[in-house]
């Protein structure tokens, strides 16, 4: 390809020419015709003018350049450049179907070494999560624990969610209860609420688990940094029957409303006792149920204030006492 032919139109309809190709043009032409060939390795203005074809080399003398009229190059380059501006709108509107066949054998050979794939780093595991859903999805399911999510991931997921929505999906979330006193939270679920989205809340741990279309699920493998993404079907229907259902129906429905259900602090309450009795540091409940060490700590005082005892296993003791009353 000629030097003229790699030239294209600049960007953003800007001038083809910088100002001091310009100038040099100018100074050849007023030179009548002809200028030096100076050493062009470094000379942008130099490169500019050749590349467009407006100064040529003189074929008698090789250390003068010749400038070529605007007008017949005008017409050369529009033509070409209209050539190849097709040229390039043809190979768009088929790359999709030139690069479908490689796409499928790239997702297939993900998945040649068995129904579990392993996949490590977080930047990893989010592009094959939005490889999974770019086709579009029918149904999903997710259960996140850790507490409230920052504002920036709402706001990241809040075009995405609700263009599934629009298209016809049905999708269900699992949160922490500590996300019901977390402001933006409470505005991402209630927009996607209106729109079909349904929300609930739990107040004891779990792990976290996603499930698109009943054909992928992501499980976490050892913490965040390596996930595995299960196709076995009969290990999907698994997680959806016995685990995401049964967390489902003990969960607390969440529309984003500021108003506290009766049954999240007391639920939450005995579930931070639970834990204690077991063994479990302070720094794991918290962790687990989404909510910072010092209001644990407030939630611990307050319950052994309430119930005036002095140990664990008494207020153990009396919220057990106090659930089964509840219960009669």
């Amino acid at each position: 390809m000629s030097g003229r032919e790699q030239s294209g139109p600049s960007a953003g309809g800007s001038r083809l020419l910088s100002s001091d190709a310009r100038a040099l043009y100018l100074k050849a032409v007023h030179n009548g015709g002809r200028t030096e060939n100076p050493k062009w390795h470094g000379n942008e203005a130099l490169r500019e003018l050749l590349d467009l074809g407006l100064l040529i080399p003189d074929g008698d003398d090789p250390n003068l350049l010749i400038a070529v009229d605007p007008a017949q190059l005008s017409f050369s380059l529009s033509s070409t450049w209209q050539r190849q501006a097709l040229e390039l709108l043809s190979r768009a509107m088929a790359l999709p179907t030139e690069l479908g066949e490689l796409a499928q054998e790239f997702h297939s050979s993900a998945q040649e070494g068995g129904p579990i794939e392993y996949v490590r780093g977080k930047s990893h595991i989010n592009q094959r999560l939005q490889q999974s859903t770019a086709a579009g999805i029918t149904e999903g399911l997710a259960m996140q624990p850790g507490g409230p999510r920052p504002p920036e991931l709402l706001a990241a997921g809040m075009e995405r969610d609700l263009k599934s929505l629009q298209q016809g999906a049905t999708m269900r979330s699992i949160y922490n209860a500590s996300t019901r006193y977390h402001q933006p939270t409470r505005e991402f679920v209630s927009r996607l609420t209106r729109e079909g989205y349904q929300f609930r809340t739990l107040d004891e741990p779990y792990a976290r688990l996603i499930i698109i279309d009943r054909r992928v699920a992501i499980i976490p493998v050892g913490g965040d940094d390596l996930a595995a993404f299960i196709h076995d079907p009969g290990v999907i229907n698994f997680f959806i029957e016995e685990v995401f259902e049964r967390h489902w129906s003990r969960a607390l429905e969440f529309d984003g409303d500021t108003a506290i259900p009766h049954e999240v602090i007391p639920r939450l309450r005995q579930t931070i006792v639970d834990l204690l009795l077991s063994g479990t540091n302070h720094r794991v409940i918290a962790r687990r149920l989404g909510i910072s060490e010092r209001t644990l700590a407030r939630h611990i005082a307050e319950m052994r204030e309430e119930y005036n005892v002095d140990s664990l296993f008494q207020l153990g003791y009396m919220l057990g006492r106090a659930s089964h009353q509840r219960s009669e």
